[in-house]
């Protein structure tokens, strides 16, 4: 990181950190941002949200290395007895930086040096996008499953895998935009503990029409731990969201669709569709002969008269689109053969809701 002369100027990108109770991370954290082989201006924005441990201390004594090294720092705060919230710490961190890129990050996480490099040049060629990284998960063999998920989705899929149950398709810590863009789109949700902020302000992006960029290098080092601020929030707040963003973004484009999975999850998606949307069901389809001899599914909760009866097909039997309700990478690949099988193109016959 080069010093810079000109203390006044506005810097090219403000990296955004909140901070709560992580003085375990925080060294490790901070010296990533000094180490960024970026050479051009760049501030850290720190606001602290009311953390009771070191954390504090630990900020000021990287305040100096920092500046030292041309990185102008930033930081704001309040000591009020409770935390206030992700969202709000992020909002409070981009409200007092000043520069024209936004870089995201977690107070438990650890940048490679090119990552601001790499980002920068992505989003200044696509103003409009959120752009995010590929990441090395610590420890290694935790959350196996959506690390590669993470990795290893196609350019198109970041946007036709949306709706699924891993959330944005770059994930927050990765997050790179510009701030006009940001400004468009935000802020953040403030709801606090519990509220998902980041899935909110993605689905804000999108309907906004904005795009979404991977860099496909590895450039964060994302921490999973007990204490993370993703465990507060609940599995049925995050249900909800997705099933109101599908029937507002994708089912008005279908006159009717098949739920592929006649099983829990499947019919938790019907039970938790409005009612129009529950009239579009044409069917439910699976592989298993024993729900497919069974030949309907029985909605005893509608108010409606008669209940509704939803047929339950063979695949081959069943009509696209459909909306997938299949944990892919745990059917041994035979999933993802039956799909094959069919020569479907994904976001217009079908997407995925596992």
């Amino acid at each position: 990181m080069q010093a810079h002369g000109d203390r006044a100027a506005a810097p090219q990108v403000s990296i955004i950190l909140p901070v709560y109770n992580a003085e375990l991370w925080l060294d490790e954290c901070l010296e990533s941002v000094l180490q960024q082989d970026f050479e051009g201006s760049m501030e850290l924005s720190v606001f602290n949200d009311a953390s009771k441990d070191k954390s504090m201390t630990i900020i000021e004594k990287w305040k100096v290395k920092l500046e030292n090294s041309g990185v102008r720092v930033v930081i704001g705060g309040h000591d009020s007895p409770s935390p206030r919230g992700v969202g709000y710490s992020k909002n409070q961190a981009i409200a007092q930086s000043s520069g024209s890129y936004l870089c995201f990050l977690d107070s438990d996480d650890v940048m490679m040096p090119q990552r601001v490099r790499l980002q920068l040049e992505a989003a200044a060629q696509h103003p409009t996008s959120i752009v995010g990284c590929q990441v090395r998960r610590d420890p290694p063999n935790s959350t196996e499953r959506y690390t590669r998920w993470i990795n290893q989705l196609a350019p198109d899929q970041l946007l036709t895998q949306v709706f699924t149950s891993n959330g944005p398709t770059v994930i927050m810590p990765t997050w790179f935009c510009s701030r006009a863009w940001f400004s468009y789109v935000g802020p953040f949700d403030e709801g606090g503990q519990g509220e998902p902020e980041d899935l909110l302000f993605f689905y804000s992006h999108l309907r906004k029409g904005g795009g979404v960029i991977r860099v496909d290098q590895s450039l964060l080092l994302y921490r999973y731990h007990p204490n993370a601020a993703t465990h507060s929030v609940l599995e049925t707040t995050i249900w909800t969201h997705r099933v109101r963003f599908l029937e507002e973004r994708a089912l008005p484009h279908w006159a009717t669709f098949t739920i592929w999975n006649a099983g829990r999850q499947g019919r938790r998606l019907y039970r938790s569709l409005t009612a129009g949307m529950q009239r579009k069901v044409v069917a439910f389809c699976d592989v298993d002969e024993n729900k497919i001899r069974k030949g309907f599914y029985c909605h005893e909760d509608s108010q409606e008269r008669p209940k509704p009866r939803v047929p339950i097909l063979h695949f081959r039997a069943a009509r696209p689109p459909f909306v997938i309700c299949v944990k892919l990478d745990l059917t041994g690949g035979a999933f993802e053969d039956n799909l094959r099988s069919l020569h479907l193109q994904e976001g217009r016959d079908f997407l995925h809701f596992s």
